[in-house]
């Protein structure tokens, strides 16, 4: 496991003045990820849909200045400076500075909006810091001109992991692996990876409703979460349990067996929550209208046999998730039964996507 491959060797062309805008999606844990060392080290692999509609357009602009000893930028999301984020990517930039050493030549402009609430259970961290990742992968490829695309892909997924591990997986889609894994080729702990096996045609397409449960900030942030897992006394069978479903869940994803995918996301979305109820100091993220619409989708599927499931990120909302073919009757479902559980019966109808995209 080397870094040295993202360290800048070329000579730099260093330009005036660059402008980049990316749009970077959400993604959706199946396996999920709970767990960390330093740094942004995961403890077990995960593998995530990516989303579509969920998703952060941040544009960069780039002006050259006399090099400082440190990285300078303002920050404005939806329109409006926001100090109060600037820690966070203060501390991004310091960790990727080793890799990223031009920015230490810029001043930074950031403009960033997302097209769901910020801080709410939907990674906005992950869709971000991966955005800003790209940007930073933009100016590269002009200083350094005609990196390989795969390269970019590869070091805009390493640089977010260092701001947010989930960030990794926002890079490319519709399946992403982060984590070494010896069923996976290519895996790795520095970055996220394409999962890369054909997938039945009941996966492709995937539709994923998330219900708005409750869009304010979480109680507890997910960096506080990942650090009680280092003395949590069932964290060495939950990172067996997470590796072995990954070896499971490609099965399925392969086979598709939507009986089999089930069970295991709706498990693993439960494990995680069940990790938060037993570590010290525990709390609840769940909210009690997350377990109605859980109850409420359990006793859908069995009385129609539908192929509906759900899971959770370390929020309250929830993600519905379920095969294209039944898209019409479900939204139906959930607009009728599921929507009077939500904030102001808000929820965001989105679909598995194909990663980051260049604006």
């Amino acid at each position: 496991m080397s870094t040295d491959q993202f360290l800048v060797k070329s000579d730099l062309n260093l330009v005036k003045n660059a402008k980049f805008t990316w749009k970077t999606p959400s993604n959706i844990a199946l396996v999920k990820y709970w767990g960390k060392s330093n740094p942004q080290i995961p403890k077990n692999v995960s593998i995530s849909f990516t989303l579509n509609n969920c998703h952060t357009i941040t544009t960069i602009e780039f002006e050259k200045t006399n090099k400082s000893s440190e990285v300078t930028f303002d920050l404005f999301f939806e329109g409006e400076q926001k100090e109060e984020f600037k820690p966070k990517i203060a501390e991004f930039f310091k960790r990727v500075a080793d890799y990223c050493p031009y920015i230490f030549d810029y001043k930074m402009i950031i403009h960033s909006e997302n097209s769901f609430p910020h801080s709410s259970g939907i990674a906005s961290s992950a869709s971000g810091l991966s955005a800003i990742a790209m940007c930073l992968m933009s100016l590269e490829n002009e200083l350094i001109a005609k990196l390989p695309e795969d390269f970019i892909n590869k070091k805009a997924s390493f640089l977010a992991r260092l701001g947010s591990g989930s960030a990794s997986r926002s890079i490319e889609g519709p399946l992403v692996v982060w984590g070494k894994h010896p069923e996976i080729p290519e895996s790795s702990d520095l970055f996220g990876v394409q999962f890369p096996f054909k997938v039945a045609p009941i996966f492709e397409n995937y539709q994923d409703v998330i219900l708005l449960v409750d869009k304010g900030e979480k109680q507890v942030s997910s960096t506080v979460g990942h650090n009680l897992m280092h003395n949590h006394p069932y964290a060495t069978n939950r990172f067996q349990q997470a590796n072995d479903n990954l070896t499971k869940i490609s099965n399925i994803l392969k086979e598709g067996d939507i009986k089999e995918f089930i069970h295991l996301v709706e498990s693993e979305a439960l494990t995680l929550h069940a990790m938060m109820l037993t570590s010290t100091p525990y709390f609840i993220l769940m909210k009690s209208n997350t377990l109605e619409i859980i109850n409420t989708i359990w006793e859908y599927r069995k009385t129609t046999n539908s192929n509906i499931c759900f899971t959770l990120d370390a929020g309250a909302n929830v993600h519905v998730l379920f095969p294209e073919n039944e898209k019409e009757t479900v939204l139906q479902f959930i607009d009728k039964e599921l929507s009077k559980f939500c904030q102001k019966n808000h929820y965001i109808c989105d679909t598995v996507g194909l990663g980051a995209a260049k604006l």
